[in-house]
């Protein structure tokens, strides 16, 4: 769809359209926008918040499509296109809504007070070895995360599953004319979010208007208030639950063993969790499943498989041989007592509850308390509650400890009191007690590697914007994704669309299919062992050989395939050569199976001026020889030669798409070195012990650390084993510890590595950089004569990488 056309389906007013360009990316939170030419910015004006205060921002920064509810000076913005609607948040719903109505897959809509999202996320899980599914990313359940989420539907997705979360009446009438459902599913019916409603009544005969239409509901008949709700709109249905009028009839043999009884069948299931809340969830997807005809064996075998969502209720390690519960996303009653379930099914024998205020209960005060008395049994050994509500009633629980606020109570928190405890922390989200999980929570120890995907994101719309909006890019995610994590990083380029993922070897594409990574993947390195693993994974091999395109031909005996040719223009690595072309194209010409979906080259110094011209004749050599080979294909496949050096400094030789590897984690690999990259990795251990040494000592292996003065000495929790090379031994490395450099002292060894801290005030646990803010990667390179991909990539894979957004 062109920007003229949008205007014309939300009945908008065109303010101004220098060029008629295409919508791709829908954009609404300016702190994180993707920006190209065929993102659009839709200014929505909420409570707290209005878009229209960022759109000059977001000029600056290269967006140039915008949809805004009230005049704005567009002389400013000459190359913007705008149109101005009504309402902004209307006309990203209708244009969901048209992009909706484009596709006839089968279409899950979920709803209910709890496990939406952990529900959307397994159903994911289990269906994904089969089909191609599309869902909510995370919890976009709302009037803007919804129509965001519809809009990622393309022609490749065989299923889509939508959660929809609604805070009053009317909302879910225009999710539902969103997701256009085909099944339901109906999770539970709780306090959550009530406010909006008149009664518990009323919210759930509007949570059920987004069943209304649909061919099947599933739900739980075990909540008579579920049942009823769908009821009133007369829909098929089909129910699971612990009675005998269930359709689907669950009995419990063990904690985690049931049987399933259908009309026709009869099976053992067993879950691989005790939690009644989490059994609850799995049985949804186990009624989906049955629906779907999943035999019973496969069933099993997925269901043995899911994991906690790591969204609500987390179990966290805590001070004092504690374990906290942490379940601080929410706070209502049904979820309340699942929660406390949960906690008296713990085996520490101190149970202790820290709950705050229910905001959105819908109940009136005195109401409230008996409800939140009538949950806490004899087994509670403790209750703390915060909050003026609970403090006011302190009389109903006279066992208890009551702080008006969060800072109250964390200004008299006694850690001791915990020990040897189940925690569990239950807050509605205004108290933040997420601030009461950070100190009651044992401090992680040892060497992690933290990756910044805000700044991940950040590089990719800076080459994004070098780029042309017809461009297209391939991300380099091989090795361990430069070390930071495939999968992980794979998950975000998907849902920021890049257009193609490059590996080196086949087992790495087919970890991300397992992963549900459903982009297209080029095999850089493909062997004929793996041409079978390929081909079942939906991999495309690079072809850059004789030897190798003839082993690929004989495997498939006629199967089809999708291929890359390599075309080696003066790297002398892999790829074709002249001499090689003439048999190339007869093999094409006989073997009209097989796709090229694209042909590339890689340039030799694209990061350095002094090879510019060299690599303008790379250019003009892949030119040549893709055009003699299209006209034998009779198509165009796409084109590729630039790497990240090469987007920064080739923008002539674009083409059809480009690679993104290096620069993607926020390493400028150009000499100028002006890129405005942020720095994504950043590897850091810990100070395990403090010595010191007198002149004459000597520290570690082969005492090649020689002390000739009153020294400090830190051991470091890294070694070579973890990826810190040998050549940073004897003060060829530094760390850097409270903004200085501690220089490394004597070898470094397997585990450990020790660093000179005279002068540093430091001490034990303290943290240590080796590398990220204040020391860069480039520089960390330079002292041991090596380039930041070798450090990167040899980064241990017993480190543990943890993820991290720095906004929401």
């Amino acid at each position: 769809m062109h920007f003229s056309e949008f205007a014309t389906l939300v009945s908008g007013r065109l303010i101004q359209l220098p060029k008629d360009r295409k919508i791709e990316t829908l954009v609404t939170d300016s702190r994180k926008p993707v920006i190209s030419e065929a993102s659009v910015f839709f200014a929505i004006r909420g409570e707290r918040h209005d878009g229209h205060r960022y759109l000059m921002e977001l000029y600056r920064m290269g967006l140039r499509q915008f949809v805004v509810e009230s005049a704005v000076n567009v002389s400013a913005m000459p190359e913007a296109n705008v149109v101005e609607v009504d309402s902004t948040l209307t006309a990203l719903q209708q244009l969901a809504i048209h992009h909706r109505s484009q596709f006839t897959i089968p279409v899950v809509g979920i709803t209910g007070s709890n496990g939406k999202t952990t529900i959307k996320e397994w159903l994911f899980q289990v269906l994904s070895p089969d089909i191609r599914v599309i869902k909510n990313p995370g919890s976009y359940n709302s009037q803007i995360g919804v129509p965001l989420s519809v809009w990622g539907m393309n022609e490749s997705h065989n299923l889509a599953i939508f959660e929809a979360g609604i805070s009053t009446t009317g909302e879910m009438e225009k999710l539902k004319a969103i997701i256009q459902p085909t099944i339901g599913i109906f999770t539970n019916l709780g306090t959550a979010h009530s406010e909006g409603f008149y009664s518990i009544q009323e919210k759930g005969n509007e949570k059920a208007r987004l069943f209304k239409d649909c061919k099947l509901t599933l739900y739980c008949n075990d909540h008579p208030l579920v049942e009823e709700s769908l009821r009133r709109i007369d829909i098929p249905t089909l129910s699971w639950g612990f009675n005998e009028k269930a359709d689907i009839r669950v009995e419990r043999l063990e904690p985690t063993r049931f049987r399933i009884t259908l009309t026709d069948q009869s099976f053992e299931l067993i879950l691989p969790f005790q939690d009644p809340s989490m059994q609850e969830n799995a049985f949804h997807v186990v009624a989906f499943m049955i629906y779907q005809g999943y035999p019973p064996v496969v069933i099993q075998e997925r269901i043995s498989h899911l994991r906690a969502v790591p969204m609500r209720l987390e179990l966290k390690q805590g001070v004092h041989r504690s374990l906290l519960i942490d379940d601080s996303y929410n706070n209502d009653l049904a979820g309340l007592k699942i929660s406390l379930d949960f906690l008296y099914s713990q085996q520490k024998s101190r149970k202790v509850l820290i709950l705050s205020d229910l905001l959105q209960s819908g109940l009136e005060e005195d109401q409230l308390i008996k409800r939140i008395d009538s949950l806490l049994k004899s087994d509670l050994t403790s209750f703390i509650g915060v909050g003026p509500v609970l403090s006011k009633y302190h009389d109903t629980f006279p066992h208890g400890q009551f702080f008006p606020s969060t800072d109250a109570f964390l200004n008299q928190l006694d850690l001791a009191q915990f020990a040897d405890s189940a925690v569990l922390i239950k807050g509605a989200r205004p108290f933040q007690f997420e601030r009461v999980v950070r100190r009651l929570q044992r401090k992680a120890h040892g060497t992690v590697m933290e990756i910044n995907l805000t700044a991940m994101v950040h590089n990719l719309n800076y080459f994004k914007s070098r780029l042309k909006p017809e461009t297209k890019i391939m991300a380099m995610v091989k090795a361990f994704a430069y070390g930071s994590g495939s999968e992980e990083v794979a998950n975000l380029l998907q849902f920021h669309r890049v257009d193609y993922l490059g590996v080196a070897f086949a087992d790495e594409g087919v970890e991300l299919r397992k992963n549900n990574i459903t982009l297209p993947i080029m095999v850089m390195n493909p062997s004929e062992e793996s041409f079978d693993v390929m081909l079942q994974h939906h991999l495309e091999p690079e072809v850059y050989s004789l030897r190798l395109f003839h082993a690929l031909l004989e495997f498939l005996s006629g199967r089809p395939c999708s291929i890359h040719l390599k075309i080696d223009t003066g790297m002398r690595r892999l790829g074709f050569v002249p001499e090689d072309l003439e048999e190339v194209e007869s093999l094409l010409k006989q073997n009209r199976h097989i796709r090229v979906a694209s042909i590339f080259s890689h340039l030799s110094g694209a990061d350095e001026s002094t090879h510019d011209a060299f690599s303008d004749n790379q250019a003009k050599e892949f030119i040549a020889i893709a055009d003699r080979l299209e006209k034998v294909l009779g198509y165009r496949p796409l084109r590729h030669l630039l790497n990240s050096p090469g987007i920064l400094r080739f923008p002539q030789y674009q083409f059809d798409m480009v690679r993104l590897g290096i620069g993607l984690y926020g390493i400028d690999p150009t000499e100028q070195g002006t890129a405005s990259l942020q720095p994504v990795v950043t590897l850091k251990t810990i100070i395990s012990q403090i010595k010191h040494a007198k002149p004459g000592d000597t520290i570690g292996y082969g005492r090649r650390g020689k002390v000739s003065s009153a020294s400090t000495i830190a051991t470091l929790a890294i070694g070579y084993a973890d990826g810190f090379s040998r050549r940073f031994s004897n003060g060829n490395g530094n760390v850097l510890i409270h903004g200085k450099l501690a220089p490394v002292k004597g070898n470094v060894c397997m585990d450990m590595t020790m660093v000179d801290i005279t002068g540093i005030p430091a001490k034990e646990g303290d943290e240590a950089i080796i590398f990220g803010p204040g020391l860069p990667l480039q520089q960390v390179a330079q002292w041991i004569e090596t380039i930041p991909y070798e450090i990167l990539t040899s980064t241990s894979d017993r480190v543990k990488r943890v993820f991290f957004a720095e906004s929401i």
